[in-house]
């Protein structure tokens, strides 16, 4: 039986003229090994050319820039050529020579089916040194037992996919600096972090000054000052992340004139540090943990109609931002001329319900949300609410921007490793939505237990394999009316990029 299920892996992988089966993915580096965490940057691949997005300035974009697939895929020049074909969509894998990925972290991309020219999707898989900027205490300290930290420093593991859109410039430039971002935003908490006491609440300016919570200074009524908030270690990384995402998007502002930053991208980013997986997710791209058989959503996805009615509200505090051209309000469908002074079906930024309005000639603007399921965009353009990017976006014949309705600020969820006993069979799934636009969550986790149970819980190949089946089952096989699941329905003609990371595989994780 393992032996059919491996063959029935291996002939997919094959046949779509993907590398050959059961490759295994580089391995982790030990901590001392991962210094610097962030080298000079290497080319990700042989360039060619690419198309800008449409939001982007059009031909000089052409011109620049380069395709491109994670590095430590290692294509060669046909294989870079084999992973750009959208007629064979043959899937990608890390190669069965190397060192693995941290953890033995699968990973398994395929191209679109043509919906544009290169696979606008990106990914990053790192360990990170963290140096310490100062000393709070000013004195120096040991290390703990345990501990994962070097020399005052602390690694963390890193995983990231960035959905492009609109070009790919943007996931490509977030897969290569964001985890610097977060590298940068961490160094003034490595003592913090390593210190089981509160937070202090105030950073001392030179090292070794000491640190006043004294707040007989504060002016006013001190009732409400009567206890100091209290504040966690782990509320400081996930604003360390926000932080990143928040730096990250103002330096593609920066930049995107001087390296052609066109277009967009989602990013779904794992942050693995002293014991806690942090999931950050900006976008419609999604995680979900898989352990003993229960799913445990990690993310939600961002779109008009998750956010309509944050999105909704901006346009009433801001109407500004509409530019005459669009209303705040939602309607189930567009409101007729001849429907003036009629009572219609509305909602507004506070309603979840319905109710009856008179229309007025306001009303007759185009909506601020339209549309539903995958269809729903933000003033008849995007599908996506928050992300990287989009400097450049303007509404289709017009010159109003839309990123000011754009968020890049992640939801952060935490996930504690050193609460549960895991097994080699619980594991982390990240997707973009080219994944889960036709897979469940119920669907995922059946791939995992079907694929799992039939390889070694020691074998390191076994996540991989996971990561090819799972993209293999969204992407579908070709026939005469395009990729078709099993069901007959369409298969997903987006790029779909699959980690799958183990959380049973690494041991210890204090």
């Amino acid at each position: 039986m393992l032996n059919r299920v491996r063959s029935a892996v291996a002939h997919l992988v094959s046949s779509g003229g993907a590398p050959p089966p059961r490759p295994k993915s580089p391995d982790l580096p030990n901590a001392t090994s991962a210094l610097p965490a962030a080298p000079p940057e290497k080319p990700r691949s042989p360039p060619a050319r690419s198309r800008g997005g449409s939001a982007a300035p059009a031909k000089t974009v052409e011109a620049r820039a380069s395709f491109s697939r994670p590095t430590f895929l290692q294509l060669s020049p046909g294989g870079l050529r084999r992973a750009d074909d959208h007629a064979g969509r043959a899937v990608q894998s890390p190669p069965d020579t190397g060192r693995r990925l941290p953890w033995s972290t699968g990973y398994a991309e395929v191209i679109n089916a043509g919906k544009s020219r290169h696979n606008e999707d990106q990914a990053c898989c790192e360990v990170v040194y963290v140096e310490g900027r100062r000393s709070v205490s000013g004195a120096p300290r040991e290390p703990s037992r345990g501990q994962l930290f070097l020399h005052q420093g602390l690694c963390f593991y890193y995983w990231g996919l960035f959905d492009g859109h609109a070009g790919g410039g943007a996931a490509e430039m977030a897969s290569r600096l964001l985890h610097r971002h977060i590298r940068e935003q961490l160094k003034d908490l490595v003592e913090i972090l390593q210190d089981p006491s509160p937070p202090p609440l105030c950073l001392p300016s030179t090292p070794g000054a000491p640190i006043s919570s004294d707040s007989s200074h504060l002016v006013g009524p001190q009732s409400c000052w009567s206890s100091q908030k209290e504040v966690t270690h782990e509320s400081l990384v996930v604003g360390a992340i926000e932080n990143a995402f928040q730096l990250m998007d103002e330096q593609m502002a920066r930049e995107r004139r001087g390296h052609q930053v066109e277009g967009g991208c989602c990013a779904l980013v794992v942050v693995y540090l002293l014991g806690k997986v942090y999931v950050a997710n900006a976008g419609d791209s999604r995680a979900i943990i898989v352990r003993n058989g229960e799913i445990i959503p990690m993310s939600r996805e961002f779109t008009p109609e998750t956010e309509r009615q944050r999105l909704q509200l901006l346009g009433f505090l801001k109407p500004e931002l509409l530019g005459g051209e669009f209303t705040h309000l939602e309607f189930p469908r567009r409101v007729q001329p001849k429907e003036l002074g009629q009572r219609m079906l509305y909602r507004d930024q506070n309603m979840t319900g319905w109710a009856y309005k008179k229309i007025e000639l306001e009303d007759l603007r185009f909506p601020l949300v339209c549309g539903e399921g995958k269809k729903a965009r933000v003033m008849a353009t995007i599908g996506v609410t928050r992300g990287l990017g989009d400097h450049n976006l303007k509404v289709c014949s017009s010159t109003l921007p839309i990123k000011p309705f754009l968020s890049c600020f992640p939801e952060v969820r935490v996930y504690d490793l050193t609460q549960y006993e895991h097994c080699p069979d619980d594991v982390l799934v990240l997707g973009t939505d080219g994944l889960w636009d036709v897979t469940s969550d119920c669907e995922v986790a059946t791939t995992v237990d079907k694929v799992l149970s039939a390889y070694e819980p020691n074998d390191p190949s076994r996540y991989t394999a996971l990561a090819q089946a799972l993209v293999l089952g969204a992407r579908g096989t070709p026939r005469d009316r395009g990729w078709r699941l099993p069901n007959n329905k369409l298969g997903s003609g987006d790029d779909i990029s699959v980690f799958v990371i183990p959380l049973g595989g690494p041991g210890s994780y204090s």
